[in-house]
Order: structure tokens, then sequence, then C-alpha cells
């Protein structure tokens, strides 16, 4: 969600552009069978037809090879001689593993838990309430507590979505004043290792729920700073890390409504040096009909955890209320700034 949503082709009708925006879910139906079926890891040694891959995926061939012709139109597929399809370069980023993890987010986003929750939405703009509860009876962290499998795509998920946001905030914002750094509700550490991986001297602590950072020794090992993270598991409801000298979150407070932001950000004010900065990476709303992806995230925040997207104005108080003074905001390449607070 770190681009703008892709704009409908501007020479058609006013209807037919209506109804092409409605119509992308099927191409989401079509990439999630794709993935599901883990078609791109099935090909990566070479072509095959769908009378070859109709065993190993356990598919019916006549009609997997109409998936294939279908992925061929989207471009992630090539057909050859004999009716055997290849891999492109688009369709090469959905196997496992790939860089952007495009095969877990599309597991993810578009797998039954989340269209069952999205399906809220009406729900929740009438009544101002999480369409994702009301659906599965439970909140959303709650319900991926309750499933590793889930949590685990989800948590990769993240970092597709948000992949190009970690070296943007490193470069953006200066974090060379600094020799601690607090990730609270980091998940695996995809910021906090980019973060640091800019500072050779600085050092980390990655705080998430339990089941969260369960993934993130091997994601920090990979990226060459396990050795200067101190990893600790609890719920910022509770409680948060002390002696950091930074606080960061990043899109942790937008999953929140006021009252649970402030409650977060109270045991951060407790933590933090009187001369520390709190550091929030968000999206933030720009005013009037200006497009921004963060006005469509905005409705994934209301249906799913509960919370929203906020403009400078609406951070500004937040953080008064919690303590804080907003110093500033330093935009990055990316769709999602630094906001700066310190104590007040």
């Amino acid at each position: 969600m770190n681009d703008s949503p892709k704009a409908v082709s501007r020479d058609l009708p006013p209807h037919a552009q209506l109804i092409e925006m409605g119509m992308a879910f099927f191409v989401s139906g079509i990439l999630h069978a794709a993935a599901r079926l883990s078609l791109a890891d099935h090909l990566a040694a070479g072509p095959m037809s769908a009378a070859e891959l109709a065993g190993p995926t356990g598919t019916h061939g006549p009609t997997l090879h109409r998936l294939m012709r279908a992925l061929a139109g989207l471009g992630l597929l090539t057909e050859r001689d004999g009716r055997r399809f290849a891999l492109t370069p688009l369709g090469e980023a959905l196997q496992t593993g790939a860089p952007g993890s495009a095969r877990s987010t599309l597991l993810s986003f578009c797998g039954p838990w989340f269209w069952r929750g999205w399906q809220e939405l009406v729900y929740s703009v009438q009544t101002g309430k999480t369409g994702f509860d009301n659906a599965f009876g439970m909140p959303v962290f709650e319900y991926l507590s309750k499933h590793a499998g889930e949590a685990s795509l989800f948590s990769e998920a993240m970092v597709g979505i948000h992949g190009a946001e970690p070296a943007a905030v490193a470069a953006a914002y200066d974090f060379s004043g600094f020799k601690s750094v607090v990730d609270v509700g980091g998940a695996t550490g995809n910021l906090l290792a980019a973060v640091l991986s800019s500072q050779p001297g600085l050092r980390g602590v990655l705080f998430d729920l339990p089941h969260v950072v369960v993934d993130a020794p091997a994601l920090l090992t990979a990226r060459g700073v396990a050795e200067r993270v101190t990893i600790k598991s609890g719920s910022f409801f509770e409680t948060v890390p002390e002696g950091g000298d930074a606080y960061l979150m990043s899109h942790v407070i937008h999953d929140w409504n006021d009252d649970q932001c402030l409650a977060i950000l109270g045991h951060c004010r407790k933590a933090l040096k009187p001369d520390g900065r709190l550091l929030l990476i968000e999206m933030v709303l720009p005013a009037g009909d200006t497009p921004h992806p963060g006005k469509i995230l905005d409705m994934v925040m209301l249906v799913f955890p509960g919370g929203m997207e906020r403009t400078e104005a609406e951070y500004a108080s937040l953080l008064q209320k919690a303590g804080f003074r907003l110093n500033r905001v330093v935009p990055t390449r990316t769709a999602v700034s630094v906001i700066e607070a310190v104590p007040d």
C-alpha cells in the first residue's frame, strides 16, 4: 500500500470506470489461486503444461489450463509450443521466498479470512464498529494469535506491502544521534534491521507479542544485525521496554482508536528519556481531494483493527493528549512520513 491505487482508464465513460474498479476483485481471485497452488514454484525449473502440472497441484488439467491462460493474459506466464507455460519476470516474483513477499501477501490479503472481514465494510460504516469482530466474534490480532500459519503469512505480508519503507525511513531521518532504538510493535524487525544497517554503532530492542517475534531471529540474522538486537515480548497495552533514546512505532498507531492509542503512547511517554524522541512511521493524510493510498488504507483500518489513518493536525492533537509535542513531520520517498515528537 505504498503506491497510489492503480487508476482506471480515464478514456472510459464514468459508468465503465466504476465497473472496472468494482471488478478488480476478479484479478485478486486469480492471483490468490495461483499463489495457493504454488504455480510459480512448480514452473521455476522450466515450462510445463497444465496436464503435467495437474498431478503435482491436485487440480483438473483442462481447468488448470484455463487458469494458466488467464495468468498469461495478466503477464505472469507466457504460453509456448505444446500448450506449455513458462514464467515471466512478473510471474517469478510469485515464487516462495522471492524478494517482496508477494506470494505471502496474496495468500494473506486475498485469502478467505481477509475477504470475510472485508465484506463487513458496510456494517462498519453503518455502526462505526469493527467489521472483523462482527464476522469472527474476536479482534483481528486475537484471531491471528490463534492461527499461527496465518500470523506468519501476515508478518511476511507486512514486509511485502511496506517493503520500500524501511530503507526510505533510514534514508530520510537522521538516526546518528541515538545509541539505542526501541521498536515497539516491530513484528519481525524489518524496519529495525534497516535502521541498524544504516547506523553501524546503533543498537536496538525489538518488542512485540510472543507469537509475532518468534519469526524475528531468522530475519535479523539474514540482515546481519542479530547481534545488535535484543528481542523482548509483551503487550504495548501493558508496558514497553525502558532505556531507549528513541521509540519507534511503524504502522502501530493507525491500528487503534484514540483511547487505545493514548494507552500505548502513555507507556512510551513513561519509558522515554527527557531528551528522547518518539518516531511514528505512518501515512499522514493530505487535505481535500488529493489522492493518497492512506485514504484507502483508512477503510481497511476501520474494518479490521478498528483504527484509522490521520492528518497531521489529528496526530498533533493525539500526541498532545499523551504528553508529547509534535516536533516535525519528515517525508520519505514512499507514502509514509516520520512523525517526530518530543516530551511536552
